[in-house]
């Protein structure tokens, strides 16, 4: 098993999220993406170990891979070579794991691509309903590929609440209201939303073209943009196995669940814990769950990569 590192205590802590913790640099910001987990919104007890490596390295792999990526905010990842002044002493500890980003003021809406009937979106479809304002045609299976990707936002929740759909018109009134906060932008909420779409589609399309030729499909994913001033920035985690689902070409048979390189056997297990309500504290994980998980994330990054993922 890799190092694992579960919280980080350094100076200049500004907040932790359920997976990072995040520390103030002036204008740039210190992401540092630890070993914790989460599902249905819920930190687990018990961590993947090297996931945090893993989640930098595929950011910045995507990041300096697809050109639709790009404006973004990432400046550099962590080493020995490169690291904030006055973190010297940690370099150990945040190498690999630790990226340097620019501060940028994040768009409240969380963009979300579906290219095939999974997750949420497979669960609305069973249920009758239509997802994110998209009727879809009848008789889809599980897992089947759409006729189009898809654009379906949802909010983006407080800590330990959940992200809720939206309709695209709700999405515009949502940039509104962020917009309507900054008076002097260039951007109408209506032309913000659209960009926002465009481009969450292009990094699905750029990054589903690769995927496919490594014998990965990437049958969804999540975004998040930022203001720069004027300019809309991608931000965030980029395509890892935390922020998209990646099944593996050779088991993939629509109506079946197919071989998953990111944290579905988490949550598969999870979903077999009988009284548990999805609300802390999280149930105890089984170590072959653990490790199933620590090994379809490194798995995601070799095969995406071609390299395998050094710690």
């Amino acid at each position: 098993m890799p190092p694992t590192v579960t919280q980080t205590d350094l100076p200049r802590l500004s907040r932790r999220g359920k997976v990072r913790d995040i520390y103030e640099l002036g204008e740039t910001l210190l992401f540092v993406a630890t070993d914790r987990v989460s599902a249905f919104d819920v930190v687990m007890n018990e961590p993947i170990p090297g996931k945090g490596v893993v989640l930098t390295q595929m950011s910045r792999f995507w990041l300096e891979t697809l050109p639709a990526c790009r404006p973004h905010h990432m400046r550099y990842v962590v080493n020995e070579r490169q690291c904030p002044e006055g973190y010297a002493e940690y370099v150990a500890q945040l190498k690999g794991r630790a990226m340097v980003v620019t501060r940028v003021d994040i768009v409240p809406v969380e963009c979300v691509v579906r290219g095939y009937l999974a997750g949420s979106g497979w669960k609305a479809y069973a249920a009758g309903e239509a997802v994110c304002g998209h009727t879809l045609p009848k008789g889809l299976r599980r897992g089947e590929r759409l006729p189009a990707p898809l654009f379906t936002p949802t909010t983006k929740a407080p800590e330990g609440q959940h992200d809720e759909p939206l309709t695209y018109d709700e999405a515009v009134e949502t940039v509104g209201r962020f917009l309507a906060a900054r008076p002097g932008t260039r951007w109408t909420a209506a032309a913000m939303a659209e960009q926002l779409r465009a481009r969450t589609l292009e990094i699905y399309r750029q990054a589903s073209a690769h995927a496919e030729a490594r014998g990965i499909i990437l049958a969804d994913a999540k975004f998040e943009f930022g203001l720069l001033g004027d300019e809309l920035i991608l931000a965030d985690e980029v395509l890892t196995p935390d922020s998209a689902r990646f099944w593996a070409t050779e088991s993939y048979r629509p109506g079946e669940e197919p071989e998953s390189f990111d944290k579905q056997v988490l949550r598969n297990f999870l979903e077999t814990c009988q009284g548990w309500n999805k609300r802390p504290p999280p149930p105890t994980i089984p170590d072959h769950v653990i490790a199933r998980a620590c090994e379809a994330y490194q798995d995601a990054y070799r095969r995406l990569t071609g390299q395998p993922i050094a710690f």
